[in-house]
């Protein structure tokens, strides 16, 4: 019965706004970036890529510690582990600034964190919304059978903004394994810090997000009863800061280049056109009209591909019209290449399913195909921040695509059907040669040696390709994996879930 409770009314919802440029015109990062902007001009966009995961992690502190009036802040996944108590932690230190907070999440991956998230809510400076909330809290999966065409949409975007002036956006979401404080799996990922005029166009969208039907107040949704302490969430904090983990990884961020631009305000930013891509909110109703999508903005801005398109997406579903896509841009001479994750690396086996079933007619068509291992193995040493997938990362997360070495996207959408058809998603298309350079460089010099290459031999079966220090090892099965889960991806890819993946 409480699976089948209605979501409460949103009358009566505060409303609220991104302060404008003249609202945050004194503040620290508004003088900072100024001089930048001006000399730039108005329509450009400053950008840095966030390549290493640990200095993804010290960018956001960064923002969060020296925002003056306000922080924007909209996820799919927070974890409750060190970085995410870290990062609360941040946001509860500039709330009592002063800062205006409002966070957002997606509901499917708050289980558990309703009595910190209460805490934080219950600040005075603070505003915590949940997107397409559960009304049952436990257990999760009965509101999935109650109301699962709702609930099946989730709101992917991820989005860090301060004061209007600076925003990160990309495939990261807030926890270890996205920041590289973790000896578990850890994601080879990308974000993008950015300046200029990409950041109200975040801003706004956020405003689109905030105000949307999906989003619900946390108290209408969650009983304050259990409501953590915000001296608590301090304690807990500093206890972790303490720690020899926490140690550890706080001193590799001292040995890094990105920290000494941050000391010193010097991030090397490229300025240039940047174009924000985003689904309407209302996609999280299944209420959005077609032209309004994110897949629908990258036709409008691209066009039609004419030299290659180089893509990597950790979830890369083609289904049957992708596969029809992509062939027929070989055809007309465009060269296809794609970087996805092995079996061995990936964590989510139904999406691998899905792709596998595709695999063979990508290859038919003449897309090359790339799997990233589960613990690549570097063929000569390569310096920090040299690669474009970091120093480190044992599963593929980045989501970017780069086509005619011009247009490059960055942001949360991956090449599969739930992000075209059911989650919302957010991203930047970019005009930087220079990054689109260094995307068809990695599929030459460094992609080949973390990942297999996957090929049909002249008997039409597939087999992998993997270049070590010194051999070449040619896999007729999926490399490293066992018989189980090759088993597993075979019998989900006779399921007819393709749409849901």
């Amino acid at each position: 019965m409480s699976g089948c409770q209605g979501l409460p009314s949103l009358d009566g919802r505060t409303q609220s706004t991104a302060y404008s440029k003249q609202q945050v015109a004194d503040s620290y990062f508004a003088q900072a970036m100024a001089p930048l902007e001006q000399r730039h001009g108005a329509d450009k966009s400053g950008i840095f890529p966030l390549i290493e995961a640990d200095e993804a992690f010290a960018a956001r502190m960064m923002l969060a510690k020296y925002a003056q009036r306000s922080l924007d802040v909209q996820y799919y996944i927070w974890r409750q582990d060190m970085t995410g108590t870290m990062l609360f932690e941040a946001l509860h230190e500039a709330a009592d600034r002063g800062v205006r907070v409002r966070l957002l999440l997606d509901d499917n991956n708050t289980n558990g964190s309703d009595p910190i998230l209460l805490g934080l809510n219950g600040h005075a400076n603070i505003e915590v919304r949940l997107f397409n909330p559960f009304m049952l809290r436990k257990p999760r999966w009965w509101g999935f059978l109650t109301d699962f065409s709702r609930l099946n949409r989730r709101m992917h975007n991820k989005s860090f903004t301060a004061d209007n002036s600076l925003t990160i956006i990309g495939g990261r979401n807030i926890g270890d394994e996205y920041f590289g404080a973790t000896d578990d799996v850890l994601f080879a990922d990308l974000d993008i810090l950015s300046a200029g005029a990409a950041v109200q166009e975040v801003s706004d969208d956020f405003d689109k997000y905030w105000h949307s039907g999906s989003s619900y107040p946390l108290q209408r949704i969650v009983s304050s009863k259990n409501a953590m302490d915000l001296h608590e969430l301090r304690q807990l904090s500093a206890q972790i800061a303490a720690s020899a983990d926490a140690q550890q990884y706080v001193e590799s961020l001292r040995e890094s280049a990105f920290m000494q631009q941050i000391e010193q305000r010097n991030i090397d930013f490229e300025w240039l056109k940047v174009r924000m891509v985003s689904d309407d909110p209302r996609k999280g109703l299944g209420l959005a009209e077609k032209e309004s999508l994110l897949i629908q903005q990258f036709q409008d801005i691209i066009g039609d591909p004419n030299v290659d398109v180089e893509l990597i997406s950790p979830y890369f579903v083609p289904t049957q019209a992708g596969v029809e896509a992509f062939a027929w841009l070989v055809r007309k001479g465009v060269e296809v290449k794609v970087l996805t994750n092995s079996l061995a690396a990936t964590d989510v086996i139904p999406v691998h399913a899905g792709y596998a079933k595709r695999r063979k007619a990508l290859l038919k068509s003449g897309v090359i195909l790339y799997e990233m291992q589960r613990h690549p193995t570097q063929t000569k040493p390569l310096k920090r921040k040299k690669r474009f997938l970091g120093s480190s990362g044992s599963s593929l997360h980045a989501k970017t695509f780069s086509v005619d070495r011009q247009h490059v996207f960055v942001g949360s959408f991956n090449f599969d059907p739930r992000s075209a058809n059911l989650n919302t998603e957010l991203g930047f298309v970019i005009d930087s040669p220079r990054l689109a350079q260094r995307i068809n460089q990695a599929f030459y010099d460094e992609i080949p040696a973390h990942a297999y290459q996957v090929k049909l031999n002249q008997a039409g079966r597939i087999y992998w390709v993997e270049q070590g220090d010194k051999v070449v090892q040619t896999h007729t099965s999926e490399p490293n994996t066992s018989v189980w889960r090759r088993v597993s991806v075979r019998l989900i890819s006779w399921l007819p879930i393709e749409g849901l993946l």
